[in-house]
C-alpha cells in the first residue's frame, strides 16, 4: 500500500520539482511543494522497504541541497559587505559602493561553494535512489541517482544543468515504475 502511495507521491512530487522552475512566481513554492512531496514518498519506499538509510540519506541529501543555496548567498552578501567596509573610500562614490574585483572573488567563492555542497548533496541522493532500486528492482533510480552525480560534478562546467535536467525526468518515470508490492527477495 505505501508504494502506491510513494509512487503518487513520488511521481507528482518530481514532476512538480521539475516544471516549478519555469512557471513565473509561483514556481518556487510549486518546487519546494515537488519536493516535500518526493520526500514523503522516499519515507514511505523506507518504511516499507524497511531502511532506513534510504530516507536518512534523501533527507542529508536534502539539508544540505539546502544548506547550499544558504552558505552561497551568505558567502557573497559577505564579499560584497567586506569590500565596502575595507574599501571605505569607495563609499564616497554612490555608484561604487564595491569594487567589481570583489564582487568577482565573492560570486566564484559562492559558486564554489553552492558546487562542494551540491556535490556532497548528490552523492546521498545517489546512496538513496542505489538503495531503493536495490529493494524494489526499479533499476531506473540506480541511473537516476548516477545521473545527479555526475550532473552535479559537471554543474560547475554547466553541462551540468543538463544532466540534472535529464535526472528530473528520469526520476519521475522512475517513481511512476514503483511496483505495487515489493518483488520477493531471492535466498
Amino acid at each position: 500500500m505505501k508504494l502506491s502511495q510513494a509512487r503518487i507521491y513520488g511521481g507528482v512530487g518530481a514532476i512538480l520539482g521539475l516544471v516549478g522552475g519555469v512557471i513565473p512566481y509561483a514556481g518556487g513554492i510549486v518546487s519546494i511543494i515537488g519536493v516535500v512531496l518526493v520526500l514523503v514518498a522516499v519515507k514511505y519506499i523506507a518504511e516499507e522497504t524497511k531502511d532506513e538509510s534510504i530516507f536518512t540519506n534523501y533527507l542529508i541529501a536534502f539539508i544540505l541541497a539546502i544548506v547550499s543555496i544558504i552558505v552561497a548567498i551568505v558567502a557573497l552578501f559577505a564579499f560584497i559587505g567586506t569590500s565596502v567596509l575595507f574599501h571605505p573610500s569607495e563609499i564616497k562614490e554612490a555608484a561604487h559602493l564595491f569594487s567589481l574585483k570583489h564582487l568577482l572573488l565573492g560570486l566564484v567563492a559562492a559558486i564554489i561553494i553552492f558546487w562542494i555542497l551540491y556535490l556532497i548533496s548528490a552523492i546521498f541522493v545517489k546512496n538513496s535512489y542505489y538503495s531503493i532500486a536495490h529493494h524494489t528492482g526499479v533499476d531506473l533510480f540506480h541511473t537516476t541517482g548516477l545521473l545527479y552525480l555526475v550532473g552535479a560534478a559537471t554543474l560547475i562546467i554547466f553541462i551540468g544543468f543538463l544532466i540534472i535536467f535529464i535526472a528530473k525526468i528520469l526520476e519521475i518515470i522512475a517513481f511512476f515504475s514503483l511496483p505495487d508490492e515489493l518483488p520477493k527477495q531471492e535466498l
